[in-house]
């Protein structure tokens, strides 16, 4: 399967958020994603799976690198340890700089307007944390 015939995979918005996103992972220094186990379920998305393969898209809408998923798991926010937000490769220092960020996010303008609402976040807010490789 072809870079262009897999399942695609968008970072945050278009422009730098995801510009530097892709960057951290062509450069090896992001190797995990969080996603808002909401967003999935407002979808209609089945939740990614281990071994499965996502071209990355850039902020043109463009493969750019190709990922598999090593690990996969649905975990109340709180349990997000300082490990991963590390592997996330955006400069946190710690689970509670990772928690900020991603609070800010999915409580942000695009995603408000996506699922309807503004979520409500609090320790037991379910997120997707999954562990790639770029392959």
């Amino acid at each position: 399967m072809t870079n262009e015939e897999l399942p695609t995979l968008e970072l945050a918005f278009p422009g730098p958020e995801r510009d530097s996103g892709v960057a951290a992972i062509k450069e090896g220094r992001k190797t995990a994603l969080t996603g808002l186990l909401e967003i999935y379920e407002h979808a209609g998305e089945p939740l990614p799976e281990v071994g499965q393969r996502f071209a990355v898209l850039d902020s043109d809408g463009l493969p750019t690198v190709t990922i598999e998923l090593v690990e996969v798991r649905t975990v109340p926010i709180k349990d997000i340890d300082d490990a991963f937000a590390l592997a996330e490769g955006r400069g946190y220092a710690n689970a509670a700089e990772w928690r900020t960020a991603h609070e800010a996010f999915f409580q942000s303008e695009g995603v408000s307007e996506f699922l309807g609402h503004t979520p409500a976040i609090d320790d037991t807010t379910l997120v997707v944390a999954e562990r790639f490789r770029v392959v």
